[in-house]
């Protein structure tokens, strides 16, 4: 079975941060993270990590349920492209 070498199997991840696998997936249902099916193995690329961190945090500790952890990363995403146009414009205006 090939390897992915910028990715960490579901399994591991899940056992190392003591979690269902069954979140994961749902984070990737939900469009929220990103796995990567290989035979009967799922993977999540490394640099996803800090992004299923973010999420567990909010799904466990905050009690924020799927609907309410999509409805953030919507708009996490939206500010975060708002400030990137205002830099830009920033730029173009030589602030």
């Amino acid at each position: 079975m090939e390897r992915h070498t910028n990715s960490i199997s579901v399994e591991q991840c899940c056992s190392y941060y003591r979690i269902e696998t069954t979140f994961v997936q749902s984070l990737n249902d939900h469009g929220l993270i990103e796995l990567v099916q290989q035979n009967e193995s799922y993977f999540i690329a490394f640099e996803q990590l800090a992004d299923l961190e973010k999420y567990m945090h909010m799904h466990y500790d905050l009690d924020i349920n799927m609907e309410g952890l999509e409805a953030i990363a919507h708009l996490l995403n939206k500010v975060q492209r708002l400030q990137t146009e205002i830099r830009g414009l920033k730029n173009e205006l030589g602030h």
